[in-house]
C-alpha cells in the first residue's frame, strides 16, 4: 500500500516552475510579437489576415511585404536573376552597397547554372563558364573569400553530382538558397529601416542567456526548461493545411 502510494505521488513542482506560471502575459503582447513575426520574416497574406483579427495596425504597407517574399521565393525556387531584377527595381542601392552580398547572389546563380549543366549526362557547360568569366572572375581578385567561393564553386564542373564531397556538395543543397534568401530580406528591411529579425528571436535568444548566466551563477532553477516549442512544432507539422510549418 505503501509502496503503490509512493508510486502514484506527483513530483513536486520547483519553485521556478511555480513562479512562471504566475506570471501571466498580456494576449496583446503576444498579439504584436505574432504580426511582426509574420511581417519581417514575409508572410503578407497571413500578417494582412492576422492585423485584422487581433485588431491591431499592421507593420509594414502589405505590398511592401509582399514583394519582400516574392524576391525570397525565387531565389528558394533558384530563379537568381529574377530576384536580382526584382531587388534593384525594389530597392537598388541594397546591392549597389553590399558587394557580398551582391556576390553572393551572382555566386548562388552560377550554382544553378551548373545544376542545370549537371541534371543531364554531357550537358554544355558553355552557360556556366561564360557567366563566371564576366560575372564572378572580375570581382573575385578584390576578396579572399570570393575567390575562395569561385574556385570551390568551379570544382562542381570537375566533380560528379553524386560524388561530392561535403564542402562542395553543401553547395547543391537548398540550405545555401535559403541562406541567402534570409540575407536578402534582412538587407531589404535594414535599407528600409526596418529591424532585421523579428522581435521573437531576440527574446528566445535573451532567455538563453539568462538561463546560462543563471547557471553559471548557481542559480536554484530546474535542470531542464523547456521552451515550450516542440509540440507545438508537431502539432502545426500535423495540422497545417499547406504542409508548411513556421520556423522561429
Amino acid at each position: 500500500m505503501t509502496s503503490s502510494a509512493a508510486s502514484t505521488t506527483t513530483p513536486l513542482r520547483h519553485t521556478f516552475e511555480r513562479r512562471v506560471e504566475d506570471v501571466k502575459p498580456i494576449k496583446s503582447d503576444i498579439n504584436a510579437l505574432i504580426l511582426d513575426y509574420l511581417t519581417t520574416a514575409g508572410y503578407p497574406s497571413a500578417a494582412a489576415n492576422f492585423s485584422k483579427e487581433a485588431n491591431l495596425r499592421p507593420h509594414q504597407e502589405e505590398e511592401s511585404v509582399k514583394a519582400r517574399r516574392s524576391i525570397q521565393h525565387s531565389i528558394h525556387m533558384g530563379s537568381i536573376q529574377e530576384a536580382i531584377e526584382a531587388l534593384n527595381e525594389l530597392e537598388p542601392q541594397v546591392l549597389e552597397g553590399d558587394s557580398a552580398l551582391h556576390f553572393a547572389l551572382l555566386r548562388l546563380q552560377l550554382v544553378e547554372l551548373i545544376r542545370n549543366c549537371n541534371a543531364t549526362p554531357g550537358g554544355d557547360i558553355t552557360p556556366a563558364l561564360t557567366f563566371a568569366t564576366q560575372q564572378l572572375a572580375p570581382r573575385a581578385p578584390t576578396s579572399p573569400d570570393f575567390l575562395e567561393d569561385l574556385e570551390r564553386t568551379m570544382a562542381l564542373l570537375v566533380f560528379p553530382p553524386d560524388n561530392l564531397e561535403p564542402q562542395l556538395a553543401a553547395l547543391l543543397h537548398p540550405d545555401l538558397r535559403r541562406e541567402v534568401a534570409d540575407r536578402v530580406n534582412k538587407a531589404i528591411l535594414t535599407c528600409q529601416t526596418q529591424r532585421r529579425d523579428a522581435a521573437i528571436r531576440d527574446l528566445v535568444r535573451l532567455r538563453a542567456w539568462a538561463e546560462t548566466n543563471a547557471r553559471e551563477s548557481k542559480k536554484d532553477i530546474p535542470a531542464r526548461i523547456e521552451l515550450g516549442f516542440d509540440n507545438e512544432d508537431s502539432q502545426n507539422s500535423q495540422s497545417n493545411g499547406h504542409g508548411e510549418a513556421m520556423v522561429i
